[in-house]
């Protein structure tokens, strides 16, 4: 009598044979639970890879612009720092206001730190702020500047538009840019590259509208007081001021079609 034997730890099959079936059969069909188990589970998990995601407005980093070269505050402030409060923090970044500094424009681009030391020490020294109200500056030749302290890459409680600090961020132009002066594309470039990567977290399309809270009535609106304002805003959208000068305000609309770029969208 010929014997099979089993692989160890097996368990034996039932001695006899099923009436009307080869000898296979029956070894299949006990076989059968097991295999229909495996298909389930298979099933079960090819579903749950395949069920839809939860609805979204965008993949989170579908719009997100590169983060341009910073210069850092250490860079150019160096030991004329002063004492000065813990940084603040807002939640995210959902507004960019341009300002203009309203300092000479014919300056060499090798002087923008000392430029911007002078800045600071006006800002904390006469006007006894706790910092540099711009979270950056651009200069003519279109190197971004860090300003105030805190970090680049969060969202820092600036002081640079009355009103409208929390959830903003404050670019700067190094020079004046009232009626009839020129605005170099190396600035408009700049200023854009920075609010496409601000912006990019938060979702914000720089061509956008979006609802900011006036934090005191000393701006254009009343305290508490929700503003539909330009996502790349100028200053004086929310405060009474003729910054950012009449040419940088004109060429806002060629800052926020470029950001939009930046940010790879249609």
């Amino acid at each position: 009598m010929r014997v099979v034997r089993s692989a160890r730890g097996a368990r034996q099959p039932r001695a006899g044979r099923t009436p009307g079936l080869p000898g296979a059969v029956p070894a299949v069909l006990g076989w059968l639970p097991g295999l229909a188990a495996v298909a389930a589970l298979v099933l079960c998990a090819h579903g749950v890879d395949r069920r839809p995601a939860a609805p979204t407005a965008r993949p989170a980093a579908q719009y997100h612009a590169p983060r341009p070269h910073i210069v850092p505050r250490s860079a150019w402030l160096g030991d004329a720092a002063r004492p000065q409060p813990r940084p603040r923090y807002d939640d995210e970044v959902v507004a960019v206001f341009v300002h203009h500094t309203d300092t000479p424009n014919d300056y060499d681009c090798a002087d923008t730190p000392r430029i911007l030391r002078d800045l600071y020490t006006g800002q904390t020294g006469a006007r006894d702020w706790d910092d540099l109200g711009y979270n950056f500056v651009v200069d003519r030749c279109g190197t971004v500047y860090e300003g105030r302290a805190g970090g680049v890459t969060r969202a820092v409680t600036g002081a640079h538009t009355q009103g409208f600090n929390h959830r903003t961020t404050g670019i700067a132009a190094l020079g004046t840019f009232t009626a009839g002066v020129p605005v170099p594309q190396e600035i408009v470039e700049a200023v854009a590259a920075v609010a496409a990567w601000k912006l990019g977290p938060s979702g914000t399309d720089p061509r956008a509208m979006v609802d900011l809270v006036s934090s005191n009535g000393h701006s254009r609106y009343a305290a508490g007081a929700t503003a539909s304002l330009p996502a790349v805003a100028g200053h004086n959208d929310g405060y009474m001021t003729t910054c950012p000068g009449a040419e940088l305000t004109a060429r806002l609309p060629a800052i926020r079609g470029l950001a939009a770029q930046l940010q790879g969208r249609p």
